[in-house]
């Protein structure tokens, strides 16, 4: 094959694999957004509230979405390795983690919650709503780790169709549940900005019974034995605590620097910078998620040619993703730049918010939206480079570099910007986080081309495996649109024949 033939061949498969794993990895981001517009009518400090305790109530959340990541890569490279008999086992220890971890991490947060939000000085009014907000979406956070958990699986077996059905349903849902309880329509109890946390949380029900449907259904119990393997034991939930918990530091620990960063230092000038930040923060969110689907991607593409013993094509395949997520991350910068105000004047201008504060508000999110457009390119470097990190199982020196990063930039960075230039008031922070990309992007991007990674293989395999590195996926490879996402999803729901039925 020629070098433009597997460009192209990478490309398309990088592609196939992305798509629905981008339009799933921006679920929840969307569910948030949508919320925020919503939200927004009622009034920015409202969407204030609303953003910081999503962000509080998301730091316990994130930690056990960076251990839930590896079973992609233990799912992955058993595949590539031909050792399906072994990936439900992974599935459950990502349930049974994501259970513990609701029950011993989420619940205990959820009532210190008001006592984190009054010991960084908000005014009482913004803890009341901001508490309000985030102690629902932690009491119903279970669903949202299970989905989590599960969409890992699929995305690790090269399956992630069944996960994009489940997100489109669960922001469907999450968008007439949101309106119906902000605004009382339809007999329904007016519930205000909690109205929006119960609807996330319905969505996120949906988003996680129907991957739970398919992954106790028939056909993967005939193909997986997952009906039986929930006794998984303590060898699988040690691995993914082993290999996750650098990504557990890593997801972790940066969205708690996120959250010192947005809650006390941008915080610290006033609610007005407090709206100001999370207008902006909400198109970067909208801008990043889709990288970190193309990053899940790659995490699933080089653990199977990793499992197969094919370093090289897992280089090209994450050569490929860093290219397809930069391509979109520019873009978004592009039109972060040329429409800021119009952008930030969407969150601004609810309710009835006096002209001036909508202005300065606006003035203020437009030039922050500017810092934004600034850092998205090498914000997909390092995002893509860190999945492709995971998938050859390289996940110590990618947390290590993100923890210190993120506190040396971020936090310390923000803090002495504040101390330093206090007249770039709440610029100075931006400033200081848009180092902090910069810098992990270069760092991520020579970690992975130094080659440290090549050699790592978590799973064994024979000559034949080695040799059917791009032999045929499990159940085939993705169909490209989404009515044919619909008909592999009635595929995986079908009953088995009577024969195997009866067995």
């Amino acid at each position: 094959m020629s070098s433009r033939s597997r460009s192209w061949s990478a490309i398309g498969e990088v592609w196939t694999q992305a798509w629905p794993t981008v339009l799933t990895m921006a679920s929840y981001t969307v569910m948030q957004f949508v919320d925020s517009v919503i939200v927004a009518r009622i009034g920015p400090i409202e969407v204030a509230a609303q953003g910081n305790g999503g962000v509080w109530s998301f730091v316990p959340v994130s930690f056990v979405f960076g251990l839930l990541t590896v079973v992609n890569t233990f799912a992955a490279q058993n595949l590539g390795a031909k050792r399906i008999d072994r990936v439900a086992a992974y599935g459950w220890a990502g349930l049974w983690i994501a259970v513990l971890a609701w029950f011993c991490l989420l619940l205990p947060f959820a009532m210190v919650l008001p006592a984190a939000f009054s010991w960084v000085g908000h005014d009482s009014d913004l803890v009341a709503m901001e508490s309000a907000y985030g102690q629902v979406l932690l009491v119903g956070g279970l669903p949202l780790l299970i989905a989590k958990a599960l969409s890992h699986l699929f995305f690790g077996l090269h399956r992630p169709k069944v996960v994009t059905v489940a997100a489109l349903a669960a922001n469907a849902v999450n968008i007439v549940a949101t309106s119906v309880l902000v605004f009382g329509l339809a007999g329904a109890p007016q519930l205000g900005l909690v109205g929006a946390a119960y609807g996330t949380v319905m969505g996120t029900l949906v988003e996680a019974a129907i991957p739970l449907a398919i992954f106790l259904g028939p056909k993967m119990r005939r193909e997986l034995g997952t009906g039986s393997a929930w006794r998984c034991g303590l060898g699988p939930i040690r691995d993914v605590l082993r290999l996750g918990t650098p990504a557990a530091a890593q997801f972790g620990n940066e969205l708690l620097c996120w959250t010192i960063f947005l809650s006390v230092l941008v915080g610290r000038f006033g609610e007005i910078h407090l709206a100001a930040g999370w207008a902006t923060m909400r198109y970067v969110h909208l801008s990043f998620m889709p990288a970190v689907g193309f990053s899940v991607a790659t995490t699933a593409l080089v653990g199977r040619f990793i499992g197969a013993g094919d370093p090289d094509g897992a280089a090209r395949r994450a050569r490929t993703a860093v290219g397809m997520a930069l391509c979109w991350m520019t873009a978004c910068g592009v039109v972060f730049l040329l429409g800021r105000d119009s952008l930030v004047r969407i969150f601004a201008s609810g309710g009835d918010t006096p002209p001036e504060i909508v202005e300065e508000i606006v003035s203020i999110g437009g030039v922050l939206l500017v810092c934004a457009a600034f850092f998205q390119t090498l914000d997909a470097v390092g995002i893509v480079y860190i999945g492709a990190l995971r998938g050859a199982g390289d996940t110590l020196i990618p947390g290590l570099a993100t923890v210190v990063f993120s506190w040396l930039f971020i936090v310390f960075g923000g803090w002495l910007a504040i101390e330093l230039l206090p007249h770039l008031t709440s610029l100075g922070p931006w400033l200081a986080a848009t180092a902090y990309i910069t810098a992990l992007g270069i760092a991520m991007a020579w970690r992975f081309e130094s080659g440290a990674w090549r050699g790592r293989r978590l799973v064994e395999s024979d000559e034949a495996a080695r040799a059917a590195a791009v032999a045929p996926l499990v159940g085939g490879p993705p169909a490209t649109d989404a009515a044919g996402a619909v008909e592999d999803l009635a595929e995986e729901l079908q009953a088995p024949p009577e024969r195997e039925r009866g067995g």
